[in-house]
């Protein structure tokens, strides 16, 4: 008897349906999608190999739900002292008009234009629900380009909402600052809590900020490919408290880069009707399935989990303990994976190092990654047998005091 919900034919591909059904039914009959944001697409871009994330992303699937269901809850995310701390810096470093902010995106990012004063804009962006807020939004770009343009004047867009359309559907998304400069540029301004010591910030945490800056940009770029003379630029500013104070502090960041891998990623999520299609007959996520079925839907579904993705998804300690139930090499991380080639399991690597790995029936000579490894093997074999045959180093005796 086939599992499909009533009104959808018994083998019904998504070619038979819609992408909208079909998403719905992977979901669960009542289960609403969850919307992407930039954070989830930062993070999707940074594990562009992963299957599993790209459909679950695209098809809205809960995924802290689902892991809950699992039995492998996510246990990340930023403490309540850390996001009141944020929301304060970042009323500081916005107050007064905006004043400051627009001080430090002048000085950094301003060449060719004149300073910001007191006739700075900040339009208000309020509107019902993120459709209209998305059109005040794009609407005050507009105006906000053609003052520029026009009057010379800055303008400051105090959390826009942006529409991106992602696997066939619009994602709404909200960076903490827009800035139209005079010459009709736009420039996404990230404002975050860690600190920035000495001019330097922690890698890692602009890493991320930066691939989520470059989701931003690529909304603001659908904006203005429908306006003549708006340019989006590739370089954000990211603000941080400076050293250990509450003082601002701002550092340009290229997205260039994140941008592009962003891109590909998104109209990979496009395509997520073709993941979906590969999908088994009856296969749903629904988190009120039994845990052993949610399981094996999961499965089903291609991943790549690196040690990273413990930062930045819901899944992660899930799909680590199957990593490390099947003996995969990526439980070890992307540098060691990226070493060992074609040895995938941890297994392989042994059996390498052993020399007791059969040859490819395609390469003769057998895998050179793996004779480099049965090669550093016998080099450590040898190195303890020299050590275990010398005698054991005795420090000298200190002479008695002769007193």
């Amino acid at each position: 008897m086939s599992s499909y919900p009533p009104g959808l034919p018994a083998r019904s591909t998504p070619s038979a349906t819609t992408l909208r059904q079909r998403l719905a039914y992977l979901r669960g009959p009542a289960v609403p999608p969850r919307p992407l944001d930039a954070r989830a697409l930062a993070a999707l871009a940074a594990n562009p190999g992963c299957g599993r994330r790209a459909l679950l992303d695209g098809a809205g699937v809960n995924k802290t739900v689902l892991a809950s269901a699992l039995g492998s809850p996510a246990s990340f995310g930023q403490s309540q002292f850390a996001i009141v701390r944020g929301n304060s810096f970042e009323a500081k470093v916005k107050g007064d008009g905006g004043a400051e902010l627009l001080r430090l995106v002048h000085e950094h990012l301003g060449a060719g234009s004149g300073a910001p004063g007191a006739d700075a804009r900040v339009p208000d962006l309020t509107a019902a629900g993120p459709e209209g807020r998305a059109a005040r939004t794009a609407l005050a770009l507009r105006e906000a380009t053609a003052a520029g343009r026009e009057a010379g004047a800055w303008t400051l867009l105090d959390h826009p909402m942006l529409a991106l359309e992602v696997a066939g559907s619009p994602a709404y998304l909200e960076p903490d600052a827009v800035v139209v400069h005079p010459d009709g540029r736009w420039t996404v301004v990230e404002i975050k809590s860690f600190p920035m010591i000495d001019g330097t910030a922690d890698a890692a945490k602009v890493g991320a900020a930066a691939r989520q800056a470059a989701v931003y940009v690529l909304a603001l770029e659908r904006t203005a490919g429908k306006l003549s003379g708006a340019e989006v630029g590739h370089t954000v500013l990211l603000v941080c408290p400076k050293d250990f104070s509450n003082l601002p502090a701002a550092s340009p960041v290229d997205v260039r880069r994140e941008r592009a891998v962003t891109r590909r990623q998104l109209e990979r999520l496009t395509r997520v009707e073709d993941l979906a299609a590969a999908l088994p007959e009856g296969l749903s996520f629904d988190p009120d399935r039994p845990a052993d079925e949610l399981a094996r839907a999961v499965a089903a579904v291609d991943a790549a989990y690196a040690p990273e993705c413990l930062a930045a998804c819901e899944l992660a300690f899930h799909c680590r303990d199957r990593a490390r139930e099947a003996g995969e090499v990526t439980a070890l991380g992307r540098s060691v994976r990226g070493e060992l080639g074609a040895l995938t399991t941890v297994e392989q690597a042994l059996a390498a190092a052993a020399g007791t790995l059969p040859a490819p029936a395609a390469s003769p000579d057998g895998d050179p990654t793996a004779a480099a490894l049965h090669h550093a093997a016998r080099l450590r074999a040898e190195a303890l047998e020299l050590a275990a045959a010398r005698p054991p180093h005795r420090a000298p005796e200190t002479p008695a005091c002769p007193c």
